[in-house]
């Protein structure tokens, strides 16, 4: 019987047009219910979550203005919120159709609490620290550890997890470390987080040894690192230095430099930077001199005669050089291991010149075909010798091979690095100069 006493038959007995369903909507969407019904008639429809009516027919029963009614029975829900999620139900007061169920999930995009709060970590040389990104969200997010313009200290561009160990920490391990949170909803979160390491001065030269002439300005640089921030000083000898018309001390970022200009006889020698903090002292020591510059080798290392070889070497020299050693040796080769035959030794006489680079030549005669050999050399100004240059290695061709015996003509590159050295020098006359000390030899 319907509420008038009326007789029902089935053909219009209210029931349901729509169907229960999931729905998955992101935080603060809108969402909507569907609830249409046939024949409803005279009965009450209701919608309710748990033991809450919500409404009944048209009537709102619960206070949350975020519930509304749409378009009929639809339920609208705005600004959804994480607690909203659950099972809806919409119910016919017939008390025989089943009801129609709706299961909402509510997708929360992903949030992340730093611990520290602050995203700022110090720690101390050789510690471990940690560093921890609590993400929330639904799905639960996932965390990618990466570090901002590098790799993180293990080598990895990323690595998963809610916290991130570092152990016997230094300053490479310093800088911005960022995580990521991510469950697909929206935007990936990224927040960062920087550490600071406490450690001692460390110190890099740019050069340890630093070639000069009197009357030119000369500089030594020291690259320091240390947190705090250490203190610079610069020695020579034992002596520390303060600033003078001739001589600066300049500092930017981590890099050092004291400039001595107009260079003199007495300012040759060791010099040493000194940095300190509270954390520890360091020093590290250069050299300014006046001597030659190791001479490199230029030539190629294979021989364009069997018994003889062209070979070509530069040296870097601000007065002219008195004199040139040039050593040479077999290399004997066998099945297993090789032996070193005995040094023969010339004596080179160089050019006048007044060139900082010193190109140069000698055409060495008697050797062995088919055979491999080493070479040094050194070179000596008014300040003294230079340090010996690098071994070197060249190749005799067999005696089968065509034989062409003139010497090695000197690359454009080496030309104009002559050249460049001396204004009062072009790429012609360096290569005349070349020329003439091949006749001389």
């Amino acid at each position: 019987m319907n509420p008038e006493g009326n007789a029902m038959t089935a053909s219009n007995l209210p029931r349901f047009m729509t169907r229960g369903q999931n729905y998955r909507v992101v935080n603060g969407d809108t969402l909507v219910l569907p609830c249409e019904v046939e024949n409803l008639g005279n009965y009450v429809l209701l919608w309710r979550r748990g033991s809450s009516v919500l409404t009944a027919d048209k009537i709102m029963v619960t206070r949350d203005a975020r519930f509304r009614l749409v378009e009929g029975f639809n339920l609208e829900i705005s600004k959804v919120r994480p607690q909203d999620a659950g099972d809806y139900v919409c119910q016919i007061g017939d008390g025989d159709n089943k009801d129609q169920i709706h299961t909402v999930e509510i997708l929360v995009p992903p949030t992340i609490r730093t611990s520290p709060a602050s995203g700022q970590l110090t720690a101390r040389n050789a510690g471990t620290v940690t560093l921890e990104c609590k993400a929330s969200g639904n799905p639960v997010p996932s965390v990618l550890w990466s570090r901002k313009d590098n790799n993180l200290p293990s080598g990895e561009k990323t690595k998963e997890g809610f916290s991130i160990t570092l152990e016997k920490i230094d300053r490479h391990h310093a800088g911005v470390y960022q995580c990521t949170a991510n469950n697909g909803v929206g935007k990936p979160i990224t927040v960062d987080m920087q550490l600071d390491v406490l450690y001692p001065p460390e110190i890099e030269v740019e050069k340890s040894w630093v070639h000069c002439g009197e009357g030119y300005e000369a500089q030594l640089v020291c690259v320091v690192y240390g947190e705090p921030a250490p203190n610079i000083m610069w020695y020579q000898n034992s002596f520390m230095l303060d600033p003078t018309e001739r001589r600066t001390m300049e500092s930017r970022g981590n890099k050092h430099t004291l400039t001595l200009k107009n260079v003199q006889a007495a300012d040759f020698g060791n010099y040493s930077c000194v940095a300190e903090n509270s954390l520890g002292k360091s020093k590290k020591h250069m050299e300014l001199s006046g001597r030659p510059s190791p001479a490199k080798f230029r030539s190629t290392p294979f021989s364009r005669t069997r018994d003889s070889y062209n070979l070509t070497w530069i040296v870097e020299s601000y007065p002219p050089l008195d004199e040139v050693r040039l050593l040479y040796r077999k290399i004997l080769m066998n099945d297993t291991h090789q032996r070193h035959g005995k040094w023969h030794e010339l004596i080179v006489h160089p050019p006048h010149g007044d060139n900082l680079f010193h190109l140069m030549y000698y055409n060495i005669r008697g050797l062995e075909a088919s055979s491999v050999y080493e070479a040094i050399a050194q070179a000596k100004n008014r300040y003294g010798w230079n340090e010996v240059s690098d071994l070197y290695q060249f190749y005799t061709r067999g005696s089968g091979e065509d034989i062409y015996d003139y010497p090695s003509e000197p690359s454009l590159e080496d030309m104009e690095l002559v050249a460049a050295a001396s204004p009062r020098m072009t790429i012609t006359t360096a290569i005349l100069v070349f020329a003439s000390l091949v006749i001389a030899l």
